[in-house]
């Protein structure tokens, strides 16, 4: 029997993006295959009950359900510690790992190692997230020692409705992103429909895109001990950043 490498990903319950796009992803990857996990996220905000959301006990339950598949790695496909601070992630992935025994990662953790090995200091920032979630975000990114050139964001609360937004509406915010000339640009959700924009758009601005479904493809396949370079047409990152 060929050996297989199996992702544990975990989205958010209301995410409709997330597992078509990882499937596109690894379609010449026979031996590599997506699995998910889901737990509740409804709403993006500062309120306590969205907040509480990302509270560890439902996704480490989460985790306990993928381990029963014996992934090669655990990877939270979200971006909550763009607003709650990156180090949030640190811990939960120190988390899952003491707790399934496997190795973990996030979307947004991948994205800050990728701005640290292409060297990116200044970047563009695509969200649809309301005025105070962006406000947040940027600040923590500061702290990790990477400067937004220009942003723009759709002010949205939740988190279902991301996916509706079109390709045009994302392409749109992108181009006036770039014109704030950022060594890279992050599509900053994983319910967005921005990562298979990215090509076309690379092409056009001549700038690096991270979209994050994208980021945390390129982490897990790294985790399982996977070439992401195997992962084609899907932007300079998978060919590019090692």
């Amino acid at each position: 029997m060929s050996k297989r490498t199996l992702l544990g990903m975990l989205t958010p319950s209301s995410n409709t993006i997330l597992e078509p796009v990882s499937a596109a992803m690894l379609a010449a990857l026979p031996d590599v295959s997506a699995h998910f996990g889901r737990f509740r996220v409804t709403e993006i905000s500062l309120r306590d009950q969205a907040l509480g959301q990302f509270d560890d006990e439902p996704i480490l339950g989460a985790c306990d359900l993928l381990a029963d598949a014996r992934v090669n790695a655990i990877v939270w496909n979200g971006t909550s510690s763009g607003w709650l601070g990156l180090q949030r992630d640190r811990d939960l992935c120190s988390a899952i790992a003491k707790r399934t025994g496997i190795a973990a990662t996030t979307s947004v953790l991948a994205l800050a190692e990728i701005f640290r090995a292409t060297g990116v200091r200044r970047y563009g920032l695509v969200t649809p997230y309301l005025d105070e979630i962006q406000e947040k975000i940027l600040p923590n990114f500061e702290r990790e020692g990477f400067t937004c050139t220009g942003e723009r964001h759709l002010g949205d609360r939740g988190n279902f409705s991301f996916s509706e937004f079109s390709a045009d509406t994302i392409a749109r915010l992108v181009r006036e992103v770039a014109a704030s000339k950022p060594q890279a640009i992050a599509i900053f959700c994983t319910n967005l429909r921005g990562a298979p924009l990215v090509e076309a758009l690379e092409r056009e601005t001549g700038i690096p895109i991270y979209d994050t479904v994208a980021t945390a493809m390129w982490g897990s396949l790294r985790l399982a001990g996977v070439d992401p370079a195997r992962v084609q047409g899907w932007g300079r990152l998978f060919r590019e950043v090692r």
